[in-house]
């Protein structure tokens, strides 16, 4: 027998709520176990406390518009939530119907026939219709525009994707279903739901079934999430900035940037060749072969064999990560460990070049995914290929860059970047009278600063002086701790935290602003950037003191980033309706974080140089000036500056 700590009728099985328990797994930032407990019975919607989701309104029946009757139906349509569906392949696809939600109606049109199909992308394209969609930019909306050319839907007043990740920028997804379970409390409607009856006649599909339950929910979720933003003061950032650039990103991804396919194979096996160099190195050094993929190898080698220092102690043994093997490699030089972490280094700039050339097209293009909710801070991130994951700062990288070329029919690549763009924030919100001076006067503000931090004439700071400073200074914007900096810039903590201490001493802006950002934080729960984006930290008042620390740390970094996140997309928007409003060929490629990339047409180079300076430097208003540096090449290496 075993005593039972609780009445046995307490253990009955009962109804649980979902939606907390959905608060509860987001926190933890969990997924598979989520979609397990989402299988289970009997789950309430019910909210969990402070959190009041809005009730479901029942699903109107279904009207069924065929027989190239759309035109008729959708002329009384002028403000709906829509859900567009179709089968899609390599950024193209077919429509194959949408489903409208507006004024207590909910039709379905399948796009079979022709006289259908041709209503139902004028209406799309018809910029006086406000629609709200979910996820303008994903794979179903942006196959379809690129489906037509380059048509985009048009009149977007709401993507409720979009306005769920200004709301929540914290979230795991951004789904229609999780956006439905935070804002309603349940997930998309099915059809045998009591509170909904479909009435979809035998022939039609299931698909049309799930886009009017889709476009049902998108209505009711676009209803709370337009009230919750405009509270929140997000709205004009949902509207100015987000929805237009998911127009303009589409439109980037779809043109795409060429590459040369034989300097990549070229590059690959150049690289393979290195490997193999350094591979034979070590097994000469060691004396035998082994695989320097295999940790459980290396940590033989290295450890056992070599007798080097013994890394942090892991469940396999002794890590053999990067980070372990490179200060192991600091501190002792050994041979070997060079020539692995050469093998390493070259093995991943093998990987990214070989995953570059099945990514081409027919006409020699890649064509990267942009994501807008990727990052909480607002930054934009690319997928498939990841081009803001190749190295500029290496030969290797800028070797990879330089097989990025101008396409047919153009004349050269241009590439445009902010100069210190973070510092040039934190000169602003800090107020920071030394800071200011040194950007106003256009002086190499590390070394102006270093100066002062050192207390020398700005001709005696040295190489070393410099490299402390701009590391100290970015690391501050990034929320660098002292332990941090000590091992970025291999000194002591000790002496990393004098030099911080002496850099606040002479630059108590800096100091004030990130002592009050973290301290106004901690009071309401957020950060905020120059244009009201927030990033919400609940951690800052947590009883862990590594969670506490971390959060301090995103309050630090979030108004920063995030507001260099907010002007470069105010200055892509600028640049592509400039060179749009004059005529121009020319367009807009890529946008890697501070970086433009812009393919410019024949005779063009000269005002397009122009309009990116002169819109870029206009994207914000600060205290100092945003500088704008520009560069022409045939590839996008040699476009560099």
């Amino acid at each position: 027998m075993c005593p039972l700590m609780s009445p046995v009728e307490s253990l009955e099985w009962r109804e649980w709520s979902r939606a907390e328990v959905e608060q509860l797994f987001e926190s933890l930032q969990f997924s598979a176990l989520r979609s397990r407990v989402d299988a289970l019975p009997h789950g309430s919607g019910a909210a969990p406390a402070g959190v009041s989701p809005a009730p479901a309104s029942p699903m109107p029946d279904i009207e069924i518009i065929k027989d190239g009757k759309a035109a008729t139906a959708l002329s009384k349509v002028t403000n709906a939530a829509v859900a567009v569906g179709g089968s899609w392949s390599a950024g193209r696809g077919e429509i194959a119907g949408v489903a409208i939600s507006a004024e207590g109606r909910l039709l379905a049109i399948p796009t079979s026939d022709d006289k259908n199909r041709t209503a139902v992308f004028d209406w799309l394209g018809n910029a006086d219709v406000v629609k709200r969609l979910h996820d303008v930019k994903g794979p179903d909306l942006a196959a379809l525009t690129q489906s037509e050319g380059e048509r985009i839907i048009d009149g977007v007043a709401m993507d409720t994707a979009l306005a769920a990740y200004l709301d929540a920028p914290g979230a795991r997804s951004y789904s229609l279903d999780d956006v439905c379970q935070r804002i309603m409390g349940s997930t998309v409607q099915q059809a045998d739901d009591a509170n909904g009856q479909l009435t979809l006649d035998a022939d039609d599909s299931t698909q049309l079934q799930d886009l009017a339950r889709a476009a049902h929910a998108i209505g009711e979720v676009a209803a709370q999430l337009e009230t919750r933003l405009e509270t929140e003061g997000l709205a004009p950032l949902l509207r100015d900035i987000e929805i237009p650039l998911a127009g303009l990103l589409s439109r980037m991804e779809y043109a795409g940037i060429a590459v040369d396919r034989d300097k990549l194979k070229a590059l690959s096996a150049e690289f393979a060749d290195a490997m193999r160099r350094a591979e034979e190195e070590a097994h000469r050094i060691v004396g035998h072969t082994f695989n320097l993929g295999s940790p459980k190898q290396l940590q033989e080698v290295l450890f056992v064999e070599r007798g080097l220092p013994k890394t942090k102690k892991i469940k396999t043994g002794y890590t053999t990560d990067a980070e372990a093997l490179q200060n192991l490699f600091v501190s002792t030089h050994d041979p070997v460990l060079e020539q692995l972490l050469a093998w390493r280094d070259v093995s991943k700039l093998r990987q990214t070049v070989d995953g570059l050339l099945p990514l081409a097209d027919e006409q020699g293009r890649i064509h990267t995914t942009f994501k807008q909710t990727a990052a909480a801070t607002g930054r934009l991130s690319s997928s498939d290929p990841n081009l803001q994951n190749i190295p500029i700062r290496t030969e290797a990288g800028r070797r990879i860059r330089a097989c990025f070329v101008v396409g047919e029919g153009y004349e050269s690549l241009m590439t445009a970047d902010y100069s210190q763009i973070e510092m040039r924030i934190m000169a602003h919100v800090s107020a920071d009278d030394g800071l200011i001076e040194a950007f106003s006067e256009g002086e190499d503000v590390h070394s102006s600063v270093a100066a002062k931090v050192f207390g020398v004439q700005e001709s005696d700071v040295d190489p070393e002086m410099r490299r402390r400073i701009k590391a100290m200074s970015y690391g501050l914007a990034y929320g660098l701790s002292a332990y941090g900096l000590s091992q970025q810039l291999r000194i002591s903590p000790a002496e990393a935290q004098d030099l911080m201490d002496e850099y606040f001493t002479r630059f108590g802006g800096v100091r004030d602003y990130l002592a009050g950002i973290v301290e106004q934080a901690r009071k309401v729960g957020y950060t905020e950037t120059m244009l009201g984006r927030r990033r919400y930290l609940p951690d800052l008042s947590h009883d862990n003191r590594q969670r506490r620390e971390m959060a301090e740390r995103m309050a630090l970094n979030a108004p920063i980033q995030g507001t260099a996140a907010d002007i470069v997309k105010v200055a892509m928007l600028r640049v592509a309706e400039a060179i749009s409003h004059q005529g121009l060929a020319s367009r807009l490629l890529l946008q890697v974080h501070d970086e433009l990339v812009v393919e410019v047409a024949p005779g063009e180079a000269p005002i397009v140089e122009a309009t990116l300076r002169e819109q870029m430097a206009g994207a914000a208003k600060l205290r100092v000036p945003l500088d704008v540096s520009v560069g022409v090449g045939a590839d996008w290496q040699s476009a560099g500056h």
